[in-house]
């Protein structure tokens, strides 16, 4: 709390915060800021909520330094605000306090497909709002890609068993091992009187590498290994390929799991992941290896070709020679994509060419009734975006079941 106290202390209080704009949700940082100075942490933290659902969990998951901290003034000639450290700090100490407070009942039901953020984010809103909401997951418990696929040393799961707890108090359904577009399809969500469907579904399709030895029994994907680290006996030795975020969850918890050896294969020389989670994977013993192709995957390991690169880091050409890499076991974590099950139940329903939703700029989707946000229609993007977009699209349903004012 001393620390937490001091760096409120260090807040300029910017006529024009730098900080809120860096954010994706724009957080009121130097409100929040000022009224946890005043002692009015309540206030605090029912306005963070208020403005973004999941505030406690971007706390912990954002990357800060690209976003609010790194926009903030004091970092320009020295350390920035530790705003993630205030934001969970607020957020947390009151989460089990908090009520979503609906308006009068609208008599509209609404079915959220998918349990991720965007899917609890426009939960909350639109029960908010006075609307009847089931929540729809395929698996066993409420969290989708927050705890399926974010270790729990990044994000404790018991942050997510305490949302839940704030969902059941606040009257919203939750149907477990529920699969929309398998035995229950969208049409049949309508036929059963819902108005309208929010899809939130995620990416939980792992795209392939179509290289040779995939089908390997000492080979994996990264979705698959971070939702249940149990079920695969890595060995001493670890191949990741791909050095992306869910790169960094696969080796680090590899490593908390006891794996001595783990190393990361891009084919380029940079890597796109949160560079705290870099630093952090090298510092629990990960290594990194730039410039190499995957070609084929053996029972021994993975085998690359050396990539040739210019100045921007883009490939100009492989060398021919192969480079077996020893391993005991490969977890392939390039990344992933929707799957398309609902598309081909839905009559209307439209996807790109990558396989994500088409949806206008309020995330109506080619399907009447049918919205949907979050990475199912944007890819892969941080939790706070995907809140961001599941707000707007919350606050475009409300209008379309003409309980807004706003037509």
């Amino acid at each position: 709390m001393l620390r937490v106290q001091s760096e409120a202390e260090r807040c300029l209080q910017c006529k024009k915060p730098r900080c809120s704009t860096g954010c994706p949700i724009s957080t009121n940082i130097p409100g929040a800021i000022q009224l946890l100075k005043e002692g009015k942490m309540s206030e605090a933290a029912h306005q963070l909520f208020e403005n973004n659902p999941l505030s406690v969990v971007c706390a912990i998951v954002c990357n800060h330094d690209s976003q609010c901290e790194g926009h903030c003034v004091r970092g320009m000639k020295g350390e920035p605000i530790g705003w993630g450290q205030i934001e969970r700090y607020i957020s947390d100490t009151y989460l089990d306090r908090m009520e979503i407070k609906p308006a009068p009942e609208s008599g509209k039901r609404i079915a959220i497909i998918g349990s991720g953020p965007a899917g609890l984010t426009a939960a909350i809103e639109l029960r908010k709002c006075g609307h009847d909401i089931t929540i729809f997951e395929a698996e066993s418990q409420l969290g989708g890609m927050l705890r399926y696929g974010i270790p729990e040393f990044r994000l404790p799961k018991s942050i997510l068993d305490r949302y839940t707890a704030l969902l059941k108090r606040s009257g919203i359904h939750i149907r477990l091992h529920t699969a929309i577009g398998t035995s229950l399809t969208i049409p049949d969500l309508f036929r059963d009187g819902y108005d309208a469907v929010f899809i939130g579904s995620g990416l939980w399709r792992a795209r392939p590498l179509n290289v040779p030895g995939e089908s390997l029994p000492n080979v994996c994907y990264g979705i698959h290994y971070l939702a249940s680290p149990d079920s695969f006996e890595i060995g001493k030795r670890l191949a990741v390929i791909g050095t992306g975020n869910t790169a960094m969850d696969v080796a680090r918890t590899a490593l908390h799991r006891g794996v001595e050896y783990v190393t990361l294969y891009a084919r380029r020389n940079k890597s796109a992941a949160d560079p705290k989670e870099i630093e952090m994977a090298k510092l629990e013993g990960a290594e990194f290896h730039y410039g190499m192709q995957i070609v084929k995957i053996t029972k021994d390991g993975p085998v690359f070709h050396k990539s040739n690169l210019d100045e921007n880091g883009q490939i100009l050409s492989l060398e021919e020679d192969d480079i077996l890499e020893p391993a005991d076991f490969t977890i392939i974590a390039a990344s992933q994509g929707p799957k398309s099950k609902l598309i081909q139940t839905t009559e209307g329903l439209e996807g790109t060419e990558k396989g994500l939703l088409k949806v206008d700029e309020d995330g109506r989707t080619t399907a009447e009734g049918v919205f949907a946000a979050g990475d199912v229609v944007h890819g892969g993007r941080t939790v706070v975006e995907a809140v961001a977009k599941a707000k707007r699209v919350a606050h475009a349903i409300d209008v379309y079941l003409g309980n807004s004012a706003e037509k």
